[in-house]
């Protein structure tokens, strides 16, 4: 099962699919209390198997590109799991084969590499957490680690520039300079957006 984004643009309305990444070690089997989500033998995470899944919306919480989706109509949860029934049986998922543009391609690495002069990622950096995908984005040739956290793309701060009610400007307390400290030291590997 695939979703759709629906954004709004000055022209009209696009839509963007939001495929589920097939992460290497998905967090959102691994928050399941239930064991409903399994990977199969291919790397492919699959959705909520129905007699075990609760409905917590653990996974649709914990997922780093919020992928999951809780069907309320069904107690589910449902996502893509590249078109099981189709490549089980070696054939495209529903999305790659009827893209009008190409943008969605299900293949070899090595024949997409071939074909675009982009490069194929597919490690992604959220805050501290890198995860690696069996899903590749194709990315500008510079670029070995996408960071898509929200966090990456805001100023750097420092403590005065919130003060806390009461606080005296410029001389926070322990507890918020011991945060800011760590807010502004993340890891050296940690991509920044160009200023």
């Amino acid at each position: 099962m695939i979703h759709l984004d629906y954004v709004e643009r000055a022209a009209g309305v696009q839509t963007a699919p939001v495929v589920c990444m097939h992460c290497e070690d998905p967090t959102c089997a691994r928050v399941c209390p239930a064991d409903a989500i399994k990977q199969d033998d291919r790397g492919v995470v699959l959705s909520a198997a129905r007699p075990r899944c609760i409905a917590c919306s653990n996974c649709v919480l914990a997922c780093p590109f919020g992928v999951p989706k809780m069907q309320v109509r069904y107690d589910l949860m449902m996502k893509c799991d590249l078109c099981y029934d189709r490549t089980s049986a070696g054939r495209k998922p529903m999305c790659a084969a009827v893209c009008p543009s190409g943008a969605l391609f299900f293949g070899p690495r090595e024949d997409i590499e071939k074909s675009r002069r982009e490069k194929p990622v597919n490690e992604f950096q959220f805050g501290r957490q890198r995860v690696r995908t069996k899903v590749n984005i194709m990315t500008a040739p510079d670029n070995d680690v996408l960071s898509i956290d929200i966090a990456d793309f805001l100023p750097r701060e420092t403590p005065d520039m919130h003060p806390r009610p009461g606080a005296r400007p410029g001389a926070p307390d322990a507890a918020d300079a011991a945060i800011w400290n760590e807010w502004n030291s993340g890891p050296a590997e940690l991509a920044t957006a160009p200023e």
